[in-house]
């Protein structure tokens, strides 16, 4: 426990730092303003629709038994036929759906896609908000939480997938993942290869692959001890991330109480672990932004990218010597084989992101085959968070992908 200890008071010592203690009081007054956009943890379609879209909710069930909330926004409001195909979208990791829509009609991806005359198809993974079900399984049971992205990768993308192909009739579609939407891809495309003919054209937002150089506080804090689960599993939780009564759920009440000047951002463990960028966060949004994130992942996801963080490798779950033989048939987790990914792929990253480098970025790079474009942001302090979050995100990412979307649509019906 003594380990545990000095993790927790080094992971207080950043909570408490004073960058974050100056960038929550001078936006103070602006988190305190009622956001107009609507708070409800289950409020995709009502949210769509108060800005004027038509938008659908289906549920998915996968092969492993889980069943998913996919959601639709099958046309615009000024552009009333999807006759561009289908574009679907994956969040990252702790994130849903509804952080494809919060930026609003004038800035949000999925809205600007469907003006430009798409089918927009929005998966959740399974332990977020929206995907909480099993067939059999309870939420509260540790058998609901025995997964990683290595699951949503090989069941719930297939599932999502093959169910929004079918349901316009479609062939195949474009596929835009962020953070963890882009692992889980490049996790399918590794071991159920057949899906790469279903995808015409991959862009990966901040893509989580290679880690080592990772620049996260807390994600390099916590690496070196992936192998001593007991102690993770009290500082994290042992099935969904960080639910009560846990070490670091103890810090915030602690250090994020009602008068702190940091409440707002050293609440949310997605602003800790990706950075915050206040030039670029629009205060008032940011308490929709709270009421929707974070959504919710198992334990083992973020151990598995700690795992990726400490071995410099994008691997399979390591579940220890004993168990990596029987099941990998040896004592290390094998590498996922993205050096075989053939799809189309468009690599779009932050000069600033902290906790995917540039660095680990080209590496990636490097290694898939046929990268058709790799776009640096043109804004020299962009991070992780401002491909979902940020004002300026139509003209600065958004913009790049509906681009590569028209020049792959084009090119295909030349061909």
């Amino acid at each position: 426990m003594y380990v545990a200890q000095k993790v927790l008071f080094a992971l207080v010592l950043f909570i408490s730092g004073d960058k974050l203690q100056s960038l929550a009081s001078e936006n103070e007054v602006h988190v305190k303003q009622k956001s107009s956009i609507l708070h409800s943890k289950n409020d995709f379609v009502d949210l769509s629709k108060s800005h004027g879209y038509a938008a659908e909710e289906h549920t998915v069930k996968t092969d492993d038994g889980y069943l998913l909330t996919l959601h639709r926004i099958p046309r615009g409001v000024k552009a009333q036929k999807n006759s561009k195909g289908v574009v679907f979208l994956l969040h990252g990791l702790l994130c849903s759906s509804v952080d494809w829509i919060i930026l609003g009609p004038q800035s949000a991806l999925a809205f600007l896609l469907a003006e430009e005359g798409y089918d927009v198809w929005l998966g959740n993974a399974r332990g977020n908000t929206f995907s909480r079900r099993h067939v059999s399984r309870g939420v509260e049971s540790k058998a609901f939480w025995k997964f990683s992205w290595h699951e949503i990768g090989i069941y719930d993308l297939p599932a999502m997938i093959d169910y929004a192909l079918n349901a316009t009739r479609q062939t195949s579609l474009h596929y835009i993942g962020y953070s963890q939407g882009s692992t889980a891809f490049l996790v399918m495309a590794s071991m159920r290869r057949e899906y790469m003919k279903k995808v015409s054209m991959f862009q990966a937002l901040g893509p989580a692959v290679y880690l080592s150089n990772t620049r996260s506080f807390v994600v390099r804090t916590l690496a070196p001890f992936t192998s001593q689960f007991q102690m993770l599993n009290s500082i994290l939780g042992t099935t969904e991330f960080l639910p009560r009564g846990t070490l670091l759920d103890s810090a915030s009440k602690l250090f994020c109480h009602l008068h702190s000047p940091i409440k707002i951002l050293c609440s949310n463990i997605l602003f800790l672990m990706a950075g915050f960028d206040s030039e670029q966060i629009d205060m008032k949004l940011l308490p929709t932004i709270l009421a929707h994130s974070p959504a919710g992942a198992s334990v083992n996801q973020i151990v598995h990218y700690l795992q990726c963080v400490k071995t410099g490798k994008f691997s399979l779950f390591d579940y220890g010597s004993s168990e990596n033989m029987v099941k990998y048939n040896a004592t290390t987790p094998p590498e996922y084989p993205i050096e075989q990914m053939t799809v189309p792929t468009v690599i779009h990253y932050g000069l600033n992101d902290v906790f995917c480098s540039v660095t680990d970025v080209q590496k990636l790079i490097q290694k898939l085959p046929n990268v058709v474009g790799n776009y640096s942001v043109p804004f020299a302090k962009f991070n992780h968070l401002d491909f979902i979050y940020a004002k300026r995100a139509r003209e600065l990412v958004y913009d790049r992908v509906i681009e590569n979307l028209t020049n792959n649509l084009e090119n295909n019906i030349e061909s």
